[in-house]
C-alpha cells in the first residue's frame, strides 16, 4: 500500500502547529541543567566515581583508561573522563580564585553536563524535526485546506518531544550527575539525529553516527554501543534506507570500528592488563538468564518512563500501518533495540533505561496529533494537579523538618539525617517562594489564554517537572547532601597527614567509597597484600567477628548522617595487637 492509500491518522489545523516561544523553552531548559548541580558534594556512586576518574587521568596520567587512584575501573570506558580532566584542567584555575582548589575541580567537572544536556536536546529535536516534516509523517489535508505547511508541523512535533523528554520522571537527578550518564544520554540523542539525517544527507549523517558509535563504546563499552549496532542492523535489513544510504552506514560502521580498534590497541599496549579486564567485565554482562529480571524491569519502567510511555503506546497503535516509514520505525527500533539491551543485562537499571526515554519522548510526541482535544486537555489537568501535590509535599516536609510540625514526619525525616543542622537559610525559602508563585503564574496563563498550539498539554508537565525539581533543589538540597556526601569522613581521614606515598590497602569498600576517599582523603588504595595500614569498611558486630582481633586502629570515621553502622577503621597491620 502507498502512502498515498493509507489514511493518515493524525490530524491538526495550522493553529494548532503555532511556535513554541522560545524564551519559555529556554528559560526551562536552562532551570532544569543548573537546579542541583551545583551547591552540593559528588554523591555516592557514580557521582563520585565520574569526578575520580577525572582527577586520576590529571594525577596519575592515566587517558585512555580507567582509574580511581592507581587502581584499574575497568566497568568504564575513558570518554567521561577525557572531557572532564580537560575542562577540569580549563576551568578549575578559573574557579581557584574564588573557592579551594578541590572545590574548583567539582565546579569545573560539572560545567560538561551544560554541553552534554544541550547536546542531548539538540539531537531530539533537530532529529524530530527532520522527521515530522517528511511527506509520509503529514497530518489530513483539509476539505478546505488550512493544515499546517510540513515546516511548522515538523517544528511543532519537535518542540513537543522536546517537552515530553523534560518531562520524563526517570532522568532528572541523573542528568545532574559528573558521570557517564549525561554524555551516555548526548550520544544516543545526537546518534538518533545521525540516523535520521541520513535520509536527506548521508555524507553527514555517516560522520554523526560513526562518531556516536566510537563514542558510545568508549563511554560504556559493549552494553553503551549494542543498541545503536541493533538499530544500525534493522536499517539494513529493511527498506527504510535504500541501497545508497546502505552503503553510507556500513561506512560509518566501519569508521567506528577502525577508531575503536586504534583506542584498544593504544590502551593494549600502554596498560594491557586494564583492556584484560575491561574486556572480561564486558563478556560478563550479558546472559539470557536476565530475562527472569523482566517483571521488576517493566515495573521500573512504568515510573521512569512517565509521562512518556502513554502516549508513547497511544503512537504505535494509532500509526500501526506506518511501520515501515521513518518517523514511526527508526524510534520504533529505538525501543526494541534498548529492551532487548535491557532484558539481557546484568542488574539493568537507570543507566540502561535512560535511552529509552528518548525513542518513547519522540514517540509520544507523533501521538499528540492524533488525539482529541479533551484528552490533551486532560494532560493539563493532570499535570496542575500533580504538581501542584508535590510542591506541597514539598514544603509540608520543609516545615516538619525544621519546625517540628508534624511531629510523626519531622521524626521520620530526622531519622534519615541524624545531626542534621536545622537551621533556616531564608535565602533558600525565598527562592522556594518565587518558584511556586511562577507557578501559579504558569498555571494562571494557560487556563486564561487556553491556546490552541499542540505543544499546550506538554508545557505544564515539562514546566511542572523543572519547577519540582527547582524547588526540590532549593528547600532539600542541603539536607540531602548532608545524607550522601562523604565530605566529612573523607577531610577526617586528610587530617592524618600520612605521606603521600603510604601504601594503603582497601577492604570491604564499594568503588563510590574508594572514590571518596581519593577525592576527599587523598588516598591512592594499593592491591600490595604486604602493605602495613589497611582502610577497612566495618561495624562493631562484624568487627567481633573478624579475623583482626584486638587491631591497632590508627583511625575511626564514620559519615554523619550514617545510621546503619557504617563505619571505617584504619588499621596498622604491622602492630596488629
Amino acid at each position: 500500500m502507498t502512502f498515498a492509500e493509507r489514511k493518515t491518522p493524525a490530524r491538526l489545523a495550522s493553529p494548532a502547529a503555532r511556535k513554541l516561544p522560545r524564551k519559555i523553552l529556554f528559560w526551562v531548559m536552562i532551570a532544569y541543567i543548573i537546579a542541583g548541580l551545583y551547591g552540593r558534594d559528588p554523591w555516592k556512586t557514580d557521582d563520585l566515581v565520574g569526578i575520580a576518574t577525572m582527577m586520576s587521568a590529571l594525577e596519575e596520567n592515566h587517558w585512555l583508561s580507567t582509574y580511581i587512584g592507581v587502581l584499574p575501573y575497568p566497568e568504564l570506558g575513558p570518554l567521561t573522563h577525557i572531557i572532564g580532566g580537560v575542562f577540569i584542567y580549563l576551568f578549575s584555575p578559573l574557579f581557584e580564585f574564588f573557592v579551594s582548589p578541590a572545590q574548583a575541580h567539582i565546579l569545573a567537572a560539572r560545567l560538561p553536563n551544560f554541553f552534554y544536556f544541550f547536546s542531548m536536546l539538540w539531537g531530539v529535536w533537530y532529529g524530530t524535526y527532520l522527521l515530522a516534516r517528511r511527506p509520509e509523517a503529514q497530518p489530513l489535508h483539509l476539505p478546505f485546506g488550512g493544515e499546517p505547511n510540513p515546516r511548522d508541523y515538523g517544528r511543532m512535533i519537535a518542540d513537543v518531544a522536546l517537552l515530553f523528554l523534560l518531562a520524563s520522571v526517570g532522568i532528572v537527578i541523573r542528568l545532574h550527575e559528573t558521570s557517564y550518564f549525561p554524555l551516555l544520554m548526548a550520544i544516543y540523542g545526537v546518534a538518533f539525529y545521525g540516523f535520521v539525517r541520513f535520509l536527506d544527507h548521508p555524507t553527514q549523517g555517516s560522520l554523526v553516527l560513526g562518531t556516536m558509535l566510537v563514542a558510545a563504546f568508549m563511554t560504556r563499552g559493549v552494553v553503551g554501543v549494542t543498541p545503536l549496532l541493533l538499530v544500525s542492523l534493522s536499517l539494513f535489513i529493511t527498506r527504510i534506507y535504500n541501497l545508497r544510504l546502505k552503503v553510507f552506514l556500513f561506512i560509518s560502521l566501519l569508521l567506528a570500528t577502525l577508531l575503536s580498534v586504534v583506542w584498544l590497541a593504544s590502551t593494549y599496549n600502554i596498560d594491557p592488563e586494564w583492556v584484560v579486564n575491561w574486556w572480561d567485565y564486558q563478556r560478563q554482562l550479558f546472559s539470557l538468564s536476565h530475562w527472569l529480571e523482566t517483571p521488576k524491569n517493566l515495573r521500573d519502567l512504568s515510573w521512569f518512563l512517565w509521562p512518556c510511555w502513554p502516549f508513547a503506546l497511544l503512537a504505535l497503535w494509532n500509526w500501526r500501518q506506518w511501520f515501515d516509514t521513518p518517523h514511526i520505525f527508526i524510534p520504533t527500533s529505538f525501543v526494541i533495540a534498548n529492551l532487548l539491551v535491557i532484558f539481557t543485562t546484568a542488574r539493568a537499571f537507570e543507566p540502561e533505561y535512560a535511552p529509552l526515554t528518548i525513542a518513547f519522548a519522540i514517540l509520544a510526541a507523533l501521538a499528540i496529533p492524533t488525539l482529541k482535544r479533551s484528552l490533551i486537555n486532560l494532560l493539563d489537568w493532570y499535570s496542575i494537579m500533580v504538581v501542584s501535590f508535590a510542591l506541597i509535599a514539598i514544603w509540608v516536609g520543609w516545615v516538619a523538618l525544621h519546625f517540628g510540625i508534624p511531629q510523626q514526619i519531622h521524626h521520620n525525616i530526622m531519622r534519615l539525617i541524624p545531626g542534621f543542622d536545622t537551621r533556616i537559610l531564608w535565602i533558600n525559602v525565598i527562592a522556594g517562594i518565587i518558584i511556586c508563585i511562577f507557578w501559579y503564574r504558569l498555571v494562571a496563563w494557560r487556563i486564561k489564554s487556553n491556546p490552541k498550539a499542540m505543544w499546550r498539554g506538554l508545557t505544564l508537565a515539562a514546566a511542572g517537572t523543572t519547577i519540582t525539581w527547582f524547588l526540590l533543589s532549593a528547600l532539600w538540597l542541603p539536607a540531602i547532601n548532608y545524607n550522601r556526601s562523604y565530605r566529612t569522613v573523607g577531610e577526617s581521614f586528610a587530617q592524618l597527614k600520612l605521606p603521600t606515598q603510604t601504601c594503603i590497602r582497601g577492604e570491604n569498600l564499594g568503588e563510590g567509597q574508594r572514590a571518596a576517599f581519593y577525592l576527599f582523603g587523598n588516598v591512592h588504595f594499593s592491591q600490595d597484600e604486604a602493605c602495613r595500614y589497611m582502610l577497612l569498611q566495618t561495624n562493631k558486630e562484624s568487627l567481633l567477628n573478624s579475623s583482626f582481633k584486638n587491631p591497632s586502629i590508627i583511625w575511626q570515621g564514620q559519615r554523619d548522617s550514617e545510621r546503619h553502622g557504617e563505619t571505617f577503621l584504619l588499621i596498622d597491620l604491622k602492630t596488629q595487637k
